[in-house]
């Protein structure tokens, strides 16, 4: 017999379908990119539908190549999309350069999204940038003026303002101002970089408000694929009729459970993915 989460999420699809599409580099791995925002739109109760910038050779150990995609190509499967199906959010990830930056946002200007959310990948896990400078500058005057949220980490908030990454939550508090620049929407600057805190604090930066969500930090080596995911599933919420505020909580709940459940599954070598799809796995 189906769960409850199992029926209510078949209930969501079957009633309203709303449509999730993200943009970003695939993960041959299965934890990150495109196919941790599939899953994690799916798990959520959207629809998700993808275009793909950028192949990678990738699994839990590292990354052993990437093979980018032209922005002519990224534009045909953009117009694919947009042309059928009815697309009410955009989750943004992974752009390799400043010509598919500047076609993705061209796209998104011409069909005009209810919802736009960027994750901006700009930094690996080794702290090295993935972006030239030029492209940092593309992202920044043409996407994320665009965007309802973006979901920087701390690397990545530091490298869009010319800052030093923060090593305290009073460091974060400190990059507010220059971030409500950048000219989103909102800004959610993500806390699980400071490793040294007994929780993981996220800071959702409005236009004259602050909110603080905070959970209690989980030790698990499985977190592939978080940031893709919390992104994906903030779309997903938003895509659903949720205002900004609960979204951006109940995406955080969501990659939260996501986590503590990671060590439930044995994949890879090196750092796992998290367990997108535990609900269809935990007790009611």
């Amino acid at each position: 017999m189906p769960s409850l989460h199992t029926t209510a999420l078949l209930s969501t699809l079957s009633s309203t379908t709303p449509i999730v599409l993200t943009i970003a580099g695939s993960d041959s791995g299965g934890g990150a990119g495109i196919q941790a925002d599939i899953k994690a739109i799916s798990a959520t109760g959207s629809y998700a539908c993808s275009v793909i910038t950028a192949l990678t050779a990738q699994n839990t150990q590292g990354v052993m190549g990437i093979y980018p995609i032209s922005s002519e190509f990224v534009e045909q499967q953009l117009d694919a999309v947009f042309s059928d199906l009815n697309v009410i959010a955009v989750k943004v990830g992974m752009l390799s350069d400043s010509d598919i930056i500047c076609s993705v946002a061209k796209k998104i200007k011409q069909y005009s999204p209810r919802y736009l959310v960027v994750d901006p990948v700009m930094v690996a896990t080794s702290g090295d940038l993935l972006l030239q400078s030029s492209a940092i500058e593309s992202l920044k005057s043409e996407l994320l003026p665009l965007a309802d949220v973006i979901t920087p980490n701390l690397p990545e908030a530091a490298a869009l303002i010319n800052a030093k990454v923060p090593e305290s939550e009073a460091e974060m508090t400190a990059m507010i101002d220059e971030l409500r620049q950048l000219g989103a929407k909102s800004v959610l600057l993500k806390g699980g970089h400071l490793e040294k805190d007994e929780n993981s604090t996220d800071l959702l930066i409005l236009s004259d408000s602050i909110e603080r969500l905070s959970t209690p930090r989980i030790e698990t080596r499985n977190t592939h694929g978080t940031g893709c995911t919390l992104s994906s599933a903030i779309a997903s919420y938003l895509a659903q009729g949720h205002e900004l505020l609960a979204a951006v909580a109940l995406g955080k709940q969501y990659i939260t459970q996501a986590i503590i459940h990671a060590d439930e599954l044995n994949i890879g070598k090196g750092h796992g993915p998290v367990n997108h799809f535990f609900a269809l796995h935990t007790p009611e």
